[in-house]
C-alpha cells in the first residue's frame, strides 16, 4: 500500500513538474521575455520622446529587432540643457549603420510608441555596442495643434481675399469685366477664328 502511494505521488509530481514548465514557456512567450536571445545594446539620444516606455519595439527597416531597456536623462559634456538617453537592446543579426537615422514612430495616430530606425547607406562603418545614434525628436501635440490652428487661419484669410475678389482666383471667380471680356474674347475668335494665326504669325 505504501509502495503504490509512493508511486502515484511520483506520477502526481511528475505532471505537476511538466505543468510548471509550459506554463513558464507560456507566460515567457506572451510577455515576449526572449532570454535565450543573444545581442548587443546601443544608445539613442533625443531632446524629447514622446512618452515612449521601457519594453517598447525597436524596429530596423520596419523589422522587430529588439526592444528599449533603459531610459534615463543625462547632461551632455558642455552642453546646459539635458538630454533623453534611451539604451536599446538588438539582436546579434542587426548590422546597423553609423548614419542610419533614428526617431519615435508611432502605430497608428495613438498607438504604441516604438523606435524605427531606417538604415543608412555605409555598411562599412557599422555601430558597435556601447555606441550611440543621434535621434530626431517627435513633434508634441501642441505643436502639431499649433500648425494646424495656422493652417487654419491661413486658409480662412485667403477664403475672405477671394470671395472680396482679390487675387488671381478670386477676380476670376467675381469680377464680372473680367468674364465679360473672357466671354466676348471668346466670341470673336468664333466668328473670326483667322485672328488666331493671323496673330501668331506676327510674333514669329
Amino acid at each position: 500500500m505504501i509502495f503504490g502511494k509512493t508511486k502515484l505521488e511520483l506520477k502526481v509530481g511528475v505532471f505537476v513538474f511538466f505543468g510548471l514548465i509550459i506554463l513558464s514557456i507560456f507566460v515567457l512567450s506572451v510577455g515576449k521575455v526572449k532570454t535565450w536571445t543573444s545581442g548587443y545594446r546601443v544608445s539613442c539620444v533625443f531632446n524629447f520622446v514622446n512618452g515612449i516606455k521601457f519594453g517598447a519595439p525597436v524596429r530596423f527597416a520596419g523589422v522587430d529587432v529588439g526592444e528599449v531597456k533603459h531610459i534615463e536623462f543625462f547632461r551632455p559634456e558642455g552642453e546646459q540643457k539635458e538630454k533623453v538617453r534611451i539604451t536599446c537592446f538588438v539582436k546579434n543579426s542587426t548590422k546597423i549603420p553609423a548614419d542610419s537615422a533614428v526617431w519615435v514612430n508611432t502605430l497608428g495616430l495613438l498607438g504604441e510608441k516604438y523606435i524605427e530606425i531606417m538604415p543608412g547607406k555605409d555598411y562599412s562603418n557599422i555601430l558597435l555596442a556601447g555606441q550611440s545614434l543621434q535621434g530626431s525628436d517627435p513633434l508634441a501635440m501642441q505643436e502639431i495643434g499649433e500648425m494646424a490652428k495656422k493652417i487654419a487661419t491661413d486658409l480662412d484669410d485667403t477664403l475672405v481675399k477671394i470671395k472680396k475678389g482679390e487675387g488671381t482666383v478670386g477676380k476670376l471667380l467675381y469680377d464680372e469685366s473680367l468674364y465679360d471680356n473672357l466671354n466676348a474674347f471668346i466670341e470673336d475668335l468664333k466668328k473670326n477664328p483667322w485672328k488666331l494665326f493671323y496673330k501668331s504669325s506676327e510674333k514669329k
